[in-house]
């Protein structure tokens, strides 16, 4: 049995995880787009003790989404500032592009959330996959994998330099003397890589956590390169048992080779999330769903999510061979894509999509409470996760059922925590604060 708490981080999107959700959830459609969306579920989280919510982002989209999906990627830091108004302990984790951003201004932004939450940010890393973005920023190309990749660990190396331009204590505050803060006590960044040059400090103190919580979820071999040399939760992971034992396994051991612990990078990979009160109300659940799924969507969000455009694909011809047959992929769902395409290599793309695991990485529960709470322990006893990512099909039933009939279980099994012990979402997750 493991000694260390479960943690678990609930991802909101639009209604639900599953593509069908907004087609069986009460209410008017367009309720996703107000406020009031976030602020109930964020609420709902906070009550069940959860460690924190998540919105991830697209700063590009295809058009086709707009036909089968709400389309709510609102900015994520607008958001969850505005949840700090309503919420007091759950942490608070929005996406961030290390392509389409620049260090300065995204390191502004996440202190800036931090200051707003006292201490609850968590920073997503994304290099973000579809090449649609490129024309958005104004850029000729969408940089490949391993350029995206090396530019990350640079944004990152600068992204935390600006976090600590500020020294701890360099407030003094001292009225009688007029001196606000210590000026030697600040330190420019000054950084210069290859892609990035940075010079001054931020225009306000170090955030009360020093940084933000790094979160990452890449899976490609370079995608846990960057995980272990800097996350400190990472969202991915394998959908069976044994590969997710070996996935967390091996990613410790990469931290600990670049000097880090182990233990202060916790594993909460997606789990997408049906309940009922029995196991064929849950099943007719989810069948509902899938009854309801768009195979037009599946073959084009297949391609899309492989970093590809679906308006240049015949779904009725085979996927081009000049495309799967290359070695190197430009990420962990194009692998998927190409790889169901080398198992069928005449097959219409519309088939081979429908091998392809869905958004949340293929782990998919369907089932009662109890059995998630029995699955969850299990996992964590076999050493493969820290915890969840918990993606309810539809929100916010699914959210209200873990909350309401979950949580209890497990703290009754001394699994989770029965109140916050502290304030920030480093205390939450038992991570260090960096020093400076």
């Amino acid at each position: 049995m493991s000694s260390r708490p479960l943690h678990f981080n609930a991802f909101i999107w639009p209604s639900g995880y599953h593509e069908a959700a907004w087609r069986v959830v009460d209410g008017d459609v367009r309720n996703v787009l107000g406020l009031s969306y976030y602020t109930d579920i964020a609420l709902i989280a906070e009550r069940g003790l959860m460690d924190s919510i998540f919105l991830a982002d697209n700063i590009a989209i295809a058009e086709y989404r707009a036909t089968y999906l709400p389309q709510t990627q609102f900015d994520p830091i607008s958001v969850l500032s505005a949840l700090t108004a309503v919420t007091s302990r759950i942490g608070l984790i929005g996406t961030g592009s290390t392509t389409y951003s620049k260090p300065w201004e995204l390191a502004r932004r996440f202190a800036t959330l931090d200051h707003l939450s006292g201490g609850r940010a968590g920073w997503n890393i994304v290099t973000t996959v579809t090449p649609l973005a490129a024309a958005n920023f104004g850029e000729p190309f969408h940089p490949e994998h391993a350029e995206r990749y090396a530019r990350a660990h640079e944004f990152v190396e600068a992204v935390t330099r600006v976090w600590d331009s500020w020294e701890d204590d360099a407030v003094i505050g001292d009225r009688e003397r007029g001196v606000w803060a210590d000026r030697a006590k600040l330190h420019a960044p000054r950084f210069h890589g290859h892609y990035y040059d940075i010079e001054g400090v931020l225009p306000f103190p170090r955030s009360p956590q020093g940084h933000p919580v790094l979160v990452q979820a890449g899976q490609s071999a370079t995608g846990v390169g960057l995980a272990a040399r800097y996350a400190e939760v990472v969202f991915s992971g394998p959908p069976s048992l044994e590969a997710a034992v070996a996935f967390r396994t091996d990613l410790h051991a990469q931290a600990g080779a670049v000097g880090r612990k182990p233990e202060q990078v916790l594993v909460l990979p997606a789990l997408m999330v049906t309940l009922g009160g029995t196991v064929a109300e849950a099943q007719a659940r989810a069948r509902q769903l899938e009854d309801l799924a768009s195979p037009e969507f599946r073959w084009q969000n297949a391609l899309y999510t492989a970093g590809l455009d679906p308006d240049a694909y015949d779904p009725d011809e085979p996927l081009p061979a000049k495309l799967w047959a290359e070695q190197s992929t430009p990420s962990s769902r194009a692998e998927q894509l190409y790889a169901a395409a080398r198992a069928r290599p005449d097959a219409p793309l519309r088939e081979v999509a429908q091998q392809v695991a869905g958004g949340a990485g293929g782990m998919d529960f369907i089932g009662t409470p109890e059995q998630l709470a029995a699955h969850v322990i299990a996992w964590q006893d076999a050493g493969a996760v820290d915890g969840f990512t918990f993606m309810g099909s539809t929100l916010p039933h699914e959210l209200k059922a873990f909350v309401d009939h979950v949580v209890p279980i497990l703290q009754r099994c001394g699994r989770f925590r029965t109140e916050y012990t502290g304030h920030t979402l480093r205390d939450h997750l038992g991570l260090q604060r960096p020093s400076k």
